[in-house]
């Protein structure tokens, strides 16, 4: 994944403001306040290559390290926003952007809620989530496979949160390296969408074993696609034995109540001071 990999290391990223895009994006992979450059020089020897394989697998540990603690500074920040927030992760085509955007509508006058979407490339998803008439904030990561904590904490900067009750953090579509990165969320909700094949958690264990939630998406096509719920289930069972199971139809509206019931609760416990339950 992206710590053995090294795809994390590259690409232009850029965070657009919460409203429309206003051409004047900052470039975010040089951490300037950090000292990640003389942790460059420090761990491969001033620009010289000794030929010391170890040295990569060093650096990759001291990014990820960096992440996470970025990932508490967000948490904490957070918390004493009272924000629940939300990392919401999944492959392509799963459903996330119409999941979020009902989610966004049906909570309209219950909870107040913003998204932070990440796409490697266009602002399609963040055009189609505004017109619930929510804040949302685009990050568009270029060739990075998935978002970071620094990312999200530039992003959230764009953001009224003290208007807020939810933040949903719409990650990359993708279920591999998204799931080695804390972004400082409360819960981390996987899609899997009938039309993807039952198999899916045990074919992605990290990502599926991470979540708390995993919300079983497009139930409404679920005869069509001839989807075998309880074999879903039991790999999910497998895979995510901890985790909340909900089954919905963000179309429909089937099962959504329950999902919408669940996060009005988890708001409650954060609101309250309380860490929410995870379960």
């Amino acid at each position: 994944m992206c710590k053995e990999c090294g795809c994390g290391l590259g690409g232009d990223v850029k965070v657009g403001g919460p409203v429309e895009d206003h051409g004047h994006d900052h470039v975010h992979h040089h951490d300037h306040d950090s000292g990640q450059h003389h942790e460059h020089e420090h761990e491969h020897g001033h620009g010289h290559d000794h030929g010391h394989g170890p040295q990569t697998v060093t650096l990759q540990r001291s990014l990820m390290e960096k992440n996470d603690r970025l990932a508490e500074r967000n948490r904490g920040f957070f918390r004493a926003k009272k924000l629940l927030v939300l990392n919401v992760v999944s492959s392509p085509g799963s459903g996330k952007t119409t999941f979020i955007r009902e989610t966004a509508t049906k909570l309209a006058g219950r909870l107040r809620l913003g998204v932070i979407v990440g796409d490697l490339a266009t602002d399609n998803d963040a055009a189609r989530l505004r017109t619930a008439g929510i804040p949302v904030v685009q990050i568009t990561t270029g060739t990075v496979c998935h978002l970071d904590a620094d990312m999200v904490a530039k992003a959230a900067e764009q953001m009224d949160l003290d208007q807020l009750d939810v933040l949903v953090i719409e990650n990359v579509g993708n279920l591999v390296c998204p799931a080695d990165y804390d972004l400082g969320e409360d819960l981390r909700v996987v899609l899997l969408s009938v039309t993807e094949g039952e198999d899916k958690p045990l074919k992605y264990p990290p990502m599926f074993h991470s979540a708390h939630v995993a919300v079983v998406t497009k139930s409404d096509m679920a005869s069509a696609a001839g989807f075998d719920r309880n074999l879903a289930l039991a790999n999910l069972g497998r895979a995510s034995h901890h985790a909340r199971i909900f089954e919905l139809s963000a179309k429909t509206g089937e099962g959504m109540k329950a999902w919408l019931d669940f996060l009005a609760e988890q708001q409650a416990a954060v609101k309250s001071g309380r860490k929410s339950t995870k379960h």
